[in-house]
């Protein structure tokens, strides 16, 4: 892409999964290296690989979607929350290191995200309390434009009409 366009502007962490029903004492080894290794460990690579070509260029945009696990977990969450809570220290970090570099770090704490794997895994659920994955993608886009240039460290709740 760099090559192509000469710069990297957003880099956008939207990769994520979900694995829970236990808890942390049944909880076995290859699930939680498995949460981490989606939800906190794709994002470290990634950044990792982009924060140079970004402050570079002084300027861009990172942003990665967290979960409300990572604030307010609950039971038989406890790899899936705690994958999450490390990706906003990570992200907040990333922000602190880079203030001065023209760059952005932000993090979004989404709740249950109204998709159909979603609505097929929890059908007895209120679906109309979900949040809307537009809603979502139009405050990365606001966060990655110039509106969101003030926004740095941030972790922006997200939790549609479910608080």
């Amino acid at each position: 892409m760099i090559a192509k366009f000469g710069k990297l502007d957003i880099i956008a962490h939207l990769a994520g999964g979900f694995a829970g029903g236990k808890s942390v004492a049944e909880t076995d080894d290859a699930t939680f290296q498995r949460m981490f290794d989606v939800n906190l460990n794709s994002a470290f690579y990634l950044f990792r690989a982009a924060i140079p070509h970004l402050r570079k260029a002084r300027s861009g945009c990172i942003v990665a979607i967290g979960s409300r696990a990572a604030e307010d977990p609950g039971p038989g969450v406890g790899a899936y929350g705690a994958s999450k809570a490390a990706l906003v220290s990570l992200v907040r970090t990333i922000a602190a290191e880079n203030k001065d570099d023209g760059l952005t770090a932000n993090v979004l704490l989404p709740g249950t995200m109204d998709t159909p794997a979603n609505r097929r895994d929890m059908p007895k659920s209120d679906f109309s309390t979900w949040v809307q994955p537009d809603a979502v993608a139009s405050l990365i886009t606001w966060l990655a434009a110039h509106g969101g240039r003030n926004v740095n460290g941030a972790v922006i709740r997200v939790y549609g009409r479910g608080l």
